[in-house]
């Protein structure tokens, strides 16, 4: 099977292509490379905007995946305008373009963030989406796009996922477990903004096999599944992050709780994906942290912009970065 994936250099489908290519697929990738190359030598990797991507090119692909576009809030935030088109436009027009070439399957990467903010119900797929700001508006508006083309012919799948973490060769600090492991390591302390809030958390283990398990299932499948790790409380994941710590590295991280206002919260139901594609998580804050623990040679420059999506993306402007604390000794 011959699979194209868009963004596929990025955090998730660095750990996801070599997956991918392991159990025999034909994979290639499409990206701007922003963040670099972290993926096996042989796989074949275009440096192209999937905006520059034409029907004939995609000829011959069995499945396209989309996990392209602007990642977070703060990106969309500082530039709504390329948030709308990166996150909305591209990702209708490759599905329109691959439906047309003759791909069998799309799969979108979605986000629970399309959910905004709710009082305290577990959201499942047909639960209202009503996010009001950019980043959750412009994931919603994409995968509305994709899935109006679904037919008995063209399979659309969109995966909404919580806050993926752990680590990737394409590594980033920007993630909330990800972030808490930073500032502990960085200076001792672990920043809490809002212990009320709920979030859907994703190991990226548990996110790049839900891709399989979407690539994989039966092609008579469509439509939209959250994909989650567990839910957790921003105060639960601050204990959780600072149990892991002290056991595996002998750290006391202080706790910083603040109790400022959040514009998400969400806590959301991924029964329908354990049903439908056999998605089953095996994962939990411990494991992401012992994750991150074992791989944390290999990105102990907190100054790297790349770990960074924010960063990187100001840098692109030519915005100057401000340096963080360097990694203590543990």
């Amino acid at each position: 099977m011959r699979i194209l994936i868009a963004g596929g250099a990025g955090y998730i489908g660095s750990v996801l292509v070599p997956k991918l290519v392991a159990r025999g697929y034909d994979v290639d990738v499409l990206d701007l490379l922003w963040f670099g190359n972290n993926l096996p030598a042989d796989v074949r990797v275009m440096r192209r905007d999937v905006l520059d991507i034409t029907q004939d090119e995609l000829k011959g692909y069995d499945q396209v995946l989309f996990l392209a576009g602007l990642s977070n809030d703060p990106m969309a935030d500082y530039s709504p305008g390329k948030n709308f088109v990166f996150n909305a436009a591209s990702p209708a027009y490759l599905a329109y373009i691959a439906k047309r070439a003759g791909v069998r399957r799309y799969i979108y990467a979605s986000s629970c963030s399309v959910y905004g903010y709710t009082e305290n119900e577990l959201f499942d797929e047909s639960s209202p989406a009503v996010s009001t700001y950019p980043y959750g508006i412009s994931k919603l508006q994409g995968e509305f796009a994709a899935l109006q083309l679904q037919d008995d012919k063209f399979s659309v799948i969109a995966l909404r996922k919580g806050t993926v973490c752990g680590y990737s060769p394409r590594m980033r600090l920007d993630l909330v477990i990800n972030t808490m492991f930073k500032t502990a390591l960085t200076a001792n302390v672990i920043t809490v903004n809002n212990p009320s809030i709920w979030r859907p958390i994703l190991a990226i283990q548990d996110a790049a096999n839900a891709y399989i398990r979407a690539i994989e299932c039966a092609m008579e499948i469509s439509g939209t599944f959250n994909i989650a790790s567990g839910n957790y409380t921003l105060g639960e994941l601050a204990d959780y992050v600072s149990e892991a710590l002290r056991d595996f590295l002998g750290l006391q991280p202080k706790l910083d709780i603040k109790h400022l206002t959040d514009v998400r919260n969400y806590k959301v139901s991924y029964e329908k994906a354990q049903t439908r594609l056999g998605y089953k998580p095996a994962h939990d804050v411990r494991s992401i942290v012992k994750d991150l623990v074992d791989h944390r040679h290999l990105f102990s420059d907190f100054n790297d912009p790349r770990f960074s999506n924010i960063a990187t993306f100001k840098r692109q402007d030519g915005i100057p970065q401000v340096a963080v604390p360097k990694l203590l000794a543990v």
